[in-house]
């Protein structure tokens, strides 16, 4: 069994969430706790804008989150003509036979690979993960390999089933 997924998927789901957040608060934090310690005189900055921009902040988090990593699988693996998948503590098999089509994201970060199935699985129709792959400048201007791999091995099953 080899593995497709990269371990940095638990970072960008459970830890950089609640640092982001973590951020966000502290600066409210410290400006909050300026503007009530600060001089009361004509040139001090209005409350406003300190509550609009730590919630402005929160909600390019919020949209961030919930597109590019909420639907992230925590682990992939590749097991001969089988992806394992597991997911909150859930385990699936997946046939390669059953996957209809497999995409692969370059310019985002995270990179993603989304593998669509035929039918619908206990986490849907679409298994999106971050692939297990080299990380450079230039890599971001290639193909994944591991999107590629796949590419190849579910072609290869679909010739050998006609």
């Amino acid at each position: 069994m080899r593995r497709l997924s990269s371990s940095l998927t638990f970072f960008y789901k459970r830890v950089f969430p609640v640092l982001w957040i973590g951020f966000v608060l502290t600066v409210f934090g410290l400006q909050f706790w300026a503007a009530t310690h600060a001089a009361t005189d004509e040139h001090s900055p209005p409350f406003f804008p300190l509550v609009l921009m730590p919630l402005f902040m929160v909600g390019v988090m919020l949209v961030l989150y919930r597109t590019l990593l909420h639907d992230l699988l925590d682990e992939v693996w590749l097991d001969g003509d089988w992806l394992v998948v597991k997911n909150r503590g859930e385990k699936i098999r997946v046939a390669l036979g059953d996957v209809m089509n497999v995409n692969a994201t370059t310019m985002t970060n995270p990179r993603r690979v989304t593998v669509m199935l035929r039918t619908d699985s206990r986490f849907g129709r679409n298994l999106t993960f971050i692939p297990a792959s080299p990380r450079s400048f230039l890599a971001a201007f290639r193909p994944d390999p591991i999107a590629i791999e796949l590419i190849q091995r579910v072609d290869a099953l679909r010739g050998a089933a006609r």
